[in-house]
Protein backbone atom coordinates (compact mmCIF):
# COMPACT_ATOMS: atom_id res chain seq x y z
CA UNK A 1 0.00 0.00 0.00
CA UNK A 2 1.50 3.35 -0.97
CA UNK A 3 2.00 6.29 1.36
CA UNK A 4 -0.97 8.28 0.06
CA UNK A 5 -3.40 5.41 0.65
CA UNK A 6 -2.13 4.82 4.19
CA UNK A 7 -2.74 8.40 5.25
CA UNK A 8 -6.01 9.47 6.84
CA UNK A 9 -8.45 11.55 4.73
CA UNK A 10 -8.29 14.46 7.20
CA UNK A 11 -4.49 14.57 6.88
CA UNK A 12 -4.84 14.57 3.10
CA UNK A 13 -7.44 17.33 3.32
CA UNK A 14 -4.98 19.38 5.37
CA UNK A 15 -2.43 19.08 2.54
CA UNK A 16 -4.97 20.31 0.01
CA UNK A 17 -5.98 23.20 2.29
CA UNK A 18 -2.32 24.18 2.74
CA UNK A 19 -1.68 24.06 -0.99
CA UNK A 20 -4.72 26.09 -2.03
CA UNK A 21 -4.60 28.59 0.85
CA UNK A 22 -0.94 29.25 0.11
CA UNK A 23 -1.82 30.19 -3.46
CA UNK A 24 -4.59 32.48 -2.24
CA UNK A 25 -2.30 34.24 0.23
CA UNK A 26 0.56 34.72 -2.26
CA UNK A 27 -1.77 36.01 -4.96
CA UNK A 28 -1.47 33.04 -7.34
CA UNK A 29 -5.21 32.61 -6.87
CA UNK A 30 -6.58 36.14 -6.80
CA UNK A 31 -9.77 37.43 -5.20
CA UNK A 32 -12.72 36.66 -7.47
CA UNK A 33 -10.86 33.89 -9.29
CA UNK A 34 -12.49 30.50 -9.66
CA UNK A 35 -10.79 27.51 -8.05
CA UNK A 36 -9.85 24.53 -10.24
CA UNK A 37 -12.57 21.91 -10.61
CA UNK A 38 -12.88 19.06 -8.11
CA UNK A 39 -11.51 16.70 -10.74
CA UNK A 40 -8.48 18.92 -11.36
CA UNK A 41 -7.73 19.19 -7.63
CA UNK A 42 -8.15 15.42 -7.23
CA UNK A 43 -5.65 14.80 -10.01
CA UNK A 44 -3.14 17.40 -8.81
CA UNK A 45 -3.06 16.26 -5.19
CA UNK A 46 -3.77 12.58 -5.79
CA UNK A 47 -6.78 12.51 -3.47
CA UNK A 48 -10.42 11.43 -3.55
CA UNK A 49 -13.49 13.58 -4.14
CA UNK A 50 -14.34 13.24 -0.42
CA UNK A 51 -10.96 14.71 0.55
CA UNK A 52 -11.39 17.62 -1.89
CA UNK A 53 -14.83 18.43 -0.50
CA UNK A 54 -13.49 18.33 3.07
CA UNK A 55 -10.71 20.74 2.06
CA UNK A 56 -13.16 23.11 0.35
CA UNK A 57 -15.32 23.11 3.47
CA UNK A 58 -12.32 24.13 5.56
CA UNK A 59 -11.44 26.91 3.14
CA UNK A 60 -15.04 28.16 3.32
CA UNK A 61 -14.94 28.11 7.13
CA UNK A 62 -11.72 30.14 7.06
CA UNK A 63 -13.36 32.80 4.88
CA UNK A 64 -11.06 32.15 1.93
CA UNK A 65 -13.59 30.85 -0.61
CA UNK A 66 -17.32 30.71 -1.30
CA UNK A 67 -19.20 28.21 -3.43
CA UNK A 68 -21.91 29.32 -5.86
CA UNK A 69 -24.00 26.25 -6.62
CA UNK A 70 -23.95 25.32 -10.27
CA UNK A 71 -21.15 27.80 -10.98
CA UNK A 72 -18.11 26.89 -8.89
CA UNK A 73 -15.99 27.91 -5.92
CA UNK A 74 -14.39 31.36 -5.89
CA UNK A 75 -11.74 33.14 -3.84
CA UNK A 76 -13.45 35.76 -1.67
CA UNK A 77 -10.68 37.01 0.60
CA UNK A 78 -7.51 36.35 2.51
CA UNK A 79 -9.26 34.64 5.40
CA UNK A 80 -8.99 35.11 9.15
CA UNK A 81 -5.21 35.43 9.06
CA UNK A 82 -5.43 38.61 7.01
CA UNK A 83 -6.10 41.08 9.80
CA UNK A 84 -4.54 43.93 7.82
CA UNK A 85 -6.64 45.36 5.01
CA UNK A 86 -7.09 48.68 3.24
CA UNK A 87 -10.63 48.90 1.93
CA UNK A 88 -11.44 50.81 -1.30
CA UNK A 89 -13.27 53.49 0.68
CA UNK A 90 -10.00 54.15 2.54
CA UNK A 91 -8.42 55.23 -0.74
CA UNK A 92 -10.93 57.86 -1.77
CA UNK A 93 -8.72 60.95 -1.55
CA UNK A 94 -5.26 62.04 -2.63
CA UNK A 95 -4.17 62.15 1.00
CA UNK A 96 -5.29 58.52 1.43
CA UNK A 97 -3.22 57.47 -1.57
CA UNK A 98 -0.18 59.40 -0.33
CA UNK A 99 -0.49 57.64 3.04
CA UNK A 100 -0.39 54.23 1.31
CA UNK A 101 2.63 55.31 -0.72
CA UNK A 102 4.39 56.23 2.53
CA UNK A 103 3.63 52.74 3.85
CA UNK A 104 4.97 51.23 0.64
CA UNK A 105 8.18 53.25 0.87
CA UNK A 106 8.76 51.83 4.34
CA UNK A 107 8.11 48.23 3.28
CA UNK A 108 9.17 47.96 -0.35
CA UNK A 109 12.57 49.59 -0.06
CA UNK A 110 13.62 46.76 2.25
CA UNK A 111 11.77 44.25 0.08
CA UNK A 112 13.89 45.31 -2.90
CA UNK A 113 17.10 45.02 -0.86
CA UNK A 114 16.21 41.50 0.31
CA UNK A 115 15.19 40.54 -3.23
CA UNK A 116 18.63 41.60 -4.46
CA UNK A 117 20.29 39.34 -1.89
CA UNK A 118 18.01 36.32 -2.34
CA UNK A 119 16.58 36.37 -5.86
CA UNK A 120 16.79 33.27 -8.01
CA UNK A 121 17.12 33.03 -11.80
CA UNK A 122 13.39 32.23 -11.89
CA UNK A 123 12.63 35.42 -9.91
CA UNK A 124 14.61 37.47 -12.43
CA UNK A 125 12.72 35.89 -15.30
CA UNK A 126 9.32 36.73 -13.79
CA UNK A 127 10.45 40.29 -13.03
CA UNK A 128 11.58 40.79 -16.61
CA UNK A 129 8.32 39.32 -17.88
CA UNK A 130 6.47 41.88 -15.76
CA UNK A 131 8.59 44.65 -17.30
CA UNK A 132 7.75 43.38 -20.78
CA UNK A 133 4.04 43.27 -19.97
CA UNK A 134 4.19 46.81 -18.58
CA UNK A 135 5.80 48.40 -21.62
CA UNK A 136 3.58 46.37 -23.98
CA UNK A 137 0.51 47.86 -22.31
CA UNK A 138 1.91 51.38 -22.70
CA UNK A 139 2.81 50.84 -26.35
CA UNK A 140 -0.70 49.53 -27.04
CA UNK A 141 -2.20 52.68 -25.52
CA UNK A 142 -3.47 50.96 -22.38
CA UNK A 143 -2.75 51.75 -18.77
CA UNK A 144 -0.58 49.19 -16.98
CA UNK A 145 -2.01 48.86 -13.47
CA UNK A 146 -2.07 45.05 -13.64
CA UNK A 147 1.55 44.60 -14.80
CA UNK A 148 2.63 47.35 -12.38
CA UNK A 149 1.15 45.49 -9.42
CA UNK A 150 2.55 42.19 -10.70
CA UNK A 151 6.03 43.74 -10.88
CA UNK A 152 5.94 44.78 -7.23
CA UNK A 153 4.44 41.44 -6.19
CA UNK A 154 7.27 39.57 -7.94
CA UNK A 155 9.82 41.62 -6.00
CA UNK A 156 8.06 40.57 -2.80
CA UNK A 157 8.26 36.93 -3.92
CA UNK A 158 11.98 37.32 -4.63
CA UNK A 159 12.58 38.12 -0.94
CA UNK A 160 11.76 34.45 -0.19
CA UNK A 161 9.79 35.82 2.79
CA UNK A 162 6.07 35.08 2.49
CA UNK A 163 5.13 37.94 4.84
CA UNK A 164 6.11 40.48 2.18
CA UNK A 165 3.97 38.59 -0.33
CA UNK A 166 1.04 38.44 2.09
CA UNK A 167 1.17 42.19 2.67
CA UNK A 168 1.32 42.96 -1.04
CA UNK A 169 -1.58 40.59 -1.69
CA UNK A 170 -3.58 42.28 1.07
CA UNK A 171 -2.98 45.68 -0.54
CA UNK A 172 -3.86 44.34 -3.99
CA UNK A 173 -3.90 46.26 -7.24
CA UNK A 174 -5.51 49.27 -5.57
CA UNK A 175 -2.11 50.14 -4.09
CA UNK A 176 -1.18 51.48 -7.55
CA UNK A 177 -2.26 55.15 -7.37
CA UNK A 178 -3.56 55.26 -10.93
CA UNK A 179 -6.09 52.55 -10.06
CA UNK A 180 -7.90 55.04 -7.80
CA UNK A 181 -7.11 58.48 -9.13
CA UNK A 182 -7.08 58.33 -12.91
CA UNK A 183 -10.16 57.64 -15.04
CA UNK A 184 -10.13 54.69 -17.45
CA UNK A 185 -9.73 55.41 -21.12
CA UNK A 186 -7.09 55.96 -23.80
CA UNK A 187 -3.71 57.21 -22.64
CA UNK A 188 -3.06 60.90 -23.00
CA UNK A 189 0.43 61.93 -24.13
CA UNK A 190 1.13 63.13 -20.59
CA UNK A 191 0.12 59.82 -19.01
CA UNK A 192 2.11 57.85 -21.58
CA UNK A 193 5.23 59.92 -20.86
CA UNK A 194 4.73 59.32 -17.13
CA UNK A 195 4.34 55.56 -17.60
CA UNK A 196 7.50 55.41 -19.68
CA UNK A 197 9.32 57.16 -16.84
CA UNK A 198 7.86 54.59 -14.42
CA UNK A 199 9.15 51.82 -16.69
CA UNK A 200 12.64 53.33 -16.61
CA UNK A 201 12.51 53.36 -12.81
CA UNK A 202 11.37 49.73 -12.80
CA UNK A 203 14.30 48.80 -15.04
CA UNK A 204 16.71 50.44 -12.59
CA UNK A 205 15.28 48.36 -9.75
CA UNK A 206 15.60 45.13 -11.75
CA UNK A 207 19.15 45.99 -12.80
CA UNK A 208 20.16 46.39 -9.14
CA UNK A 209 18.39 43.16 -8.14
CA UNK A 210 20.07 41.35 -11.03
CA UNK A 211 23.50 42.56 -9.85
CA UNK A 212 22.57 41.52 -6.29
CA UNK A 213 23.36 45.07 -5.17
CA UNK A 214 21.04 45.47 -2.19
CA UNK A 215 21.97 49.11 -1.51
CA UNK A 216 21.28 50.11 -5.11
CA UNK A 217 18.01 48.17 -5.15
CA UNK A 218 16.89 49.86 -1.95
CA UNK A 219 17.78 53.31 -3.34
CA UNK A 220 16.12 52.63 -6.72
CA UNK A 221 12.88 51.52 -5.07
CA UNK A 222 12.87 54.51 -2.73
CA UNK A 223 13.38 56.87 -5.67
CA UNK A 224 10.59 55.18 -7.63
CA UNK A 225 8.01 55.36 -4.85
CA UNK A 226 9.09 58.80 -3.64
CA UNK A 227 8.63 60.14 -7.19
CA UNK A 228 5.09 58.76 -7.22
CA UNK A 229 4.39 60.29 -3.82
CA UNK A 230 5.71 63.69 -4.87
CA UNK A 231 3.60 63.65 -8.02
CA UNK A 232 0.51 63.09 -5.88
CA UNK A 233 1.56 65.80 -3.44
CA UNK A 234 1.84 68.29 -6.29
CA UNK A 235 -1.63 67.28 -7.48
CA UNK A 236 -2.99 67.78 -3.95
CA UNK A 237 -1.51 71.29 -3.81
CA UNK A 238 -3.28 72.31 -7.03
CA UNK A 239 -6.73 71.20 -5.80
Amino acid sequence: MNEVLRRRPRSLAHDVVDGLSGRIRDGSLAQGEKLPTEAAIMEEFGVSRTVVREAISRLQAAGLVATRHGVGTFVVGMGEAATFRIAPEQLSTLQDVIAVLELRIGVETESAALAAMRRTPENLLTLRNALTAFIAAVEEGRDAVGPDFQFHLEIARATQNHHFVDLMAALGGMMIPRARLEPPGPLTPEREAYLRKVNTEHESIVDAISRQDSDAARAAMRTHLANSRERRRRLAETR
